[in-house]
């Protein structure tokens, strides 16, 4: 289930949605690879955090899912915007050296096509930063956020997601340690609560960050297949009544047995 893209656009204009997405921008950037030189894509709603590596990339450019809807950015130049179906991006196979995957695969209604089509569109060395809500994080239980809706993951259930699209996991870092409120006392000592919380309670973030590259893929290992042999042989053997020599095979041992086998008493010789 995808949010709609006004009520995204909506959140991050909020003063709430500005601290939260400075919070998320430290833990996405903490996994990052390098920027510089590199083509850009951002997958869902990225658009609030692609806005640190423009100046660095050599293209960057967001991708938002068709049942989402799409908004131009950047407001002040020619939009670097497209809407798309998430399983048949408009990128060439390997046509991407970085993929970000910002409120996407939680609402993704096919996580492992998703996963499979960004594997096509990375290139060899390419990488996918993936940002999902937390499963054992209070941010997940709480609408307050995007990050409240779809389906969150636990560390060990993202991972079992990569893996299956043959991605290895490099680096992990959480985000939004501090509770989903948005009173402004509690956002006033927002970044003291990440700063404790990133050491004391990250199990329990709002937020996972994973990096990953694409893995090798190698061949499928056949096990040899022990093959029994058969208890019994067959009374008649396939060429039992062919013809050698003008004459039936088994011929001569018919003779053979005939003369050693005794005539029975009484018989006269």
């Amino acid at each position: 289930m995808h949010l709609d893209v006004i009520d995204l656009r909506d959140f991050y204009s909020s003063l709430f949605g500005r601290i939260v997405a400075r919070h998320v921008g430290d833990g996405l950037a903490a996994v990052m690879p390098d920027v510089p030189g590199r083509r850009i894509f951002g997958i869902g709603f990225p658009t609030p955090y692609l806005g640190a590596y423009e100046a660095q990339a050599e293209r960057v450019a967001a991708l938002m899912p068709a049942p989402q809807g799409v908004i131009d950015w950047p407001s002040d130049a020619p939009s670097k915007t497209a809407l798309v179906e998430e399983t048949r991006l408009p990128l060439s196979d390997g046509g991407a050296d970085l993929v970000i995957l910002m409120h996407a695969l939680e609402m993704s209604s096919d996580p492992s096509e998703l996963m499979a089509e960004v594997r096509r569109v990375l290139a060899p060395r390419g990488h996918v930063v993936a940002v999902v809500p937390n499963r054992q994080g209070p941010w997940a239980r709480s609408d307050i956020s995007p990050f409240g809706f779809g389906r969150p993951y636990s560390r060990g259930q993202l991972r079992a997601v990569l893996a299956e699209a043959a991605f290895e996991a490099e680096a992990w870092a959480t985000a939004l340690h501090m509770p989903p409120v948005a009173r402004r006392p509690v956002l006033r000592l927002a970044g003291t609560m990440e700063k404790v919380g990133r050491i004391c309670w990250p199990a329990f973030s709002g937020v996972t960050c994973v990096r990953a590259s694409k893995s090798t893929v190698q061949g499928a290992k056949v096990r040899a297949r022990s093959v029994l042999a058969p208890a019994l042989r067959p009374a008649l053997q396939p060429d039992t009544g062919r013809m050698k020599s003008g004459r039936p095979v088994g011929h001569d041992e018919n003779r053979l047995f005939a003369e050693q086998v005794p005539d029975r008493p009484g018989r006269a010789p």
